[in-house]
Formats: C-alpha cells, sequence, structure tokens
C-alpha cells in the first residue's frame, strides 16, 4: 500500500485508531487545516531525523501534504525504514477536503503551491513590464520559466523550498522531537 485515495483514507482512519496522520507541510499550512489527530513534521525540518521517526511507530502511517508530492517525497527517503503500512494520501489535503473530509480549521494561511504561483507569476510579470524599457529584463522571465520547466520535469521546487523558510510559512514553528514523541504515541496518548 503506497498511494491511497482519500476515500480509502477516511475509512481507513475511521476503522483502524492506530493510524498515524504524518503531514509533512509548512507549519503555516498545517495550522491553516490539517486531518484531526495529524502530526505535523515538516519535511524541510526533519531530514534525517524521518527515518527515526516512523522507525517506532507500530501501527500504519498515513503521509499527507497539500498536494501528494511532498508526501511521496517523503514516503521515497523513507525507503525500507519505516512500517509495513506507510502510505501517502493521492491528491493530498486537496483530495481529502474535495472528498468531503473534515478538517480542523485555524487561520487561513496560502498553500506553498499558491506562493510559488504567486512569485512566479509576479516576477514575470515584473520583467516582461521593465524590458519595455530594459530589453535584458526579459531574461528573468526566461530563467524563471526554465525554474518551472525544470521544476515538472523533476519534481521539485527551489522557489517553494526557499518560499517554505520565509517566517509566514514557519509561523509556530514545530519541535521536531516532540512531534516525533506524538508520532510515537497512540493518538489517544498524544491528546489527538
Amino acid at each position: 500500500m503506497s498511494r491511497i485515495d482519500a476515500a480509502t483514507a477516511r475509512s481507513l482512519i475511521a476503522s483502524d485508531p492506530g493510524v498515524r496522520v504524518l503531514d509533512v507541510r509548512t507549519p503555516g499550512e498545517f495550522a491553516s487545516a490539517h486531518i484531526a489527530g495529524a502530526v505535523n513534521l515538516p519535511l524541510d525540518q526533519a531530514g534525517a531525523r524521518l527515518r527515526d521517526a516512523v522507525a517506532g511507530v507500530d501501527g500504519r502511517v498515513l503521509l499527507v501534504c497539500q498536494s501528494g508530492v511532498r508526501a511521496e517525497r517523503a514516503r521515497s527517503a523513507l525507503g525500507d525504514a519505516g512500517p509495513a503500512g506507510v502510505a501517502v494520501l493521492d491528491g493530498g489535503m486537496n483530495a481529502w477536503t474535495a472528498s468531503g473530509g473534515a478538517v480542523e480549521r485555524g487561520r487561513a494561511r496560502w498553500a506553498l503551491e499558491r506562493q510559488v504561483r504567486l512569485v512566479a507569476g509576479s516576477v514575470v510579470l515584473a520583467s516582461v513590464v521593465a524590458s519595455l524599457w530594459i530589453p535584458a529584463a526579459a531574461a528573468v522571465a526566461a530563467l524563471i520559466g526554465a525554474g518551472l520547466a525544470v521544476a515538472a520535469l523533476t519534481d521539485t521546487c527551489a522557489m517553494g523550498m526557499l518560499l517554505a523558510k520565509l517566517p509566514y510559512n514557519r509561523a509556530g514553528g514545530v519541535d521536531v522531537e516532540a512531534a516525533i514523541a506524538r508520532l510515537r504515541q497512540g493518538p489517544s496518548e498524544a491528546g489527538a
């Protein structure tokens, strides 16, 4: 079981109270909306600790992000280190909410993908307008376009990784050690 759809995930969570939901989005995205009982351990902060985090989990682990890309990256990083039941929520929180899955909501924040679209679009627009006076400015638009093409081909996004480090996306922060401890506890013991 490596990818499961939102309906299957809801059914799994409802039928197995031992399922751990590990949300690898930024703290800002997590604070905006998350699955009840989920543990936030941002992929960029977990680093090498991701293997340690899931190694001590007895039950199944459902990896969640906004669209499924970061969660799949986390699953790949785990390799064989995680429990046999590690799965990625196919389509991430986008699919979860679209299918009517319940979420705990906090202060609304923009998803990282939306922030990337805003920054990339703004830079392209500004460079095209600037190119009316400074023709070489069009090269900036070309670089952003090339970066977006590389991001699509490699399924990574340098701009997204940089934006994830901004204070806006780190609001509230995550205590990695506390998140790992909570993940290893059963949901009822963790107060989820």
